[in-house]
């Protein structure tokens, strides 16, 4: 139900067309919740029929002119209901996890190239949400509704901040898989004189 909720919040931003609305999640909403075009028109003529938004009136009719909607007051209703029922966070599910799980037993081979690329895919989401942060909220612009969408963005730009940080030790674990780990308690590259307490006479041939 998920994605009808997301094109009723983009209508109630701003009244649009199904093309602008395509833009739009392209843009921004798309950051988090991704439609296609096709899925767009769909539910923009599922929301019509059950009565949430209607077309408005074009002042100029034309065969082929695209049509912009609005929420109706139904459809602020639902929206309203939806935000505030409670939901269940989703469990995590993702291949990199279980590829690496699975080249436990089965091998490495190609696991480390592709770790390398999502982690430039990664830092250059994080690069582009830092430069929309700079771009969208400077300082001073913090309207409850500022703040609400403010609090999204960042919501993006810590999760792309945990994955660069993940794939790049799992990156140097890849280099070391081959050492052998310190005993614990060791001192990695510490001799025996190097150990508190240490002393000539307690260093056995």
């Amino acid at each position: 139900m998920s994605l009808p909720h997301a094109i009723l919040t983009a209508l109630l931003e701003k009244p649009s067309s199904g093309l602008e609305l395509t833009r739009r999640f392209d843009r921004s909403i798309g950051y988090f919740w991704s439609a296609t075009h096709q899925q767009i028109y769909r539910e923009l003529g599922r929301l019509e029929s059950e009565g949430y938004i209607r077309a408005l009136p074009s002042e100029q009719p034309a065969r082929g002119q695209k049509k912009s909607y609005e929420v109706l007051p139904a459809g602020r209703d639902e929206l309203a209901r939806w935000t505030s029922v409670s939901q269940e966070p989703k469990p995590l599910r993702d291949v990199m996890l279980l590829r690496l799980r699975a080249s436990a037993v089965v091998g490495t081979a190609g696991i480390e190239t592709d770790l390398r690329r999502h982690l430039d895919l990664h830092q250059r989401q994080l690069s582009e949400y830092e430069e929309i942060q700079k771009r969208d909220f400077p300082p001073g612009k913090d309207t409850p509704q500022d703040r609400l969408r403010h609090l999204v963005l960042r919501a993006g730009i810590d999760l792309e901040t945990f994955w660069t940080q993940w794939l790049s030790h799992a990156l140097y674990e890849f280099e070391h898989l081959d050492e052998q780990p310190p005993a614990p308690g060791a001192v990695p590259g510490a001799g025996p004189e190097d150990v508190p307490g240490a002393g000539p006479e307690d260093v056995r041939e």
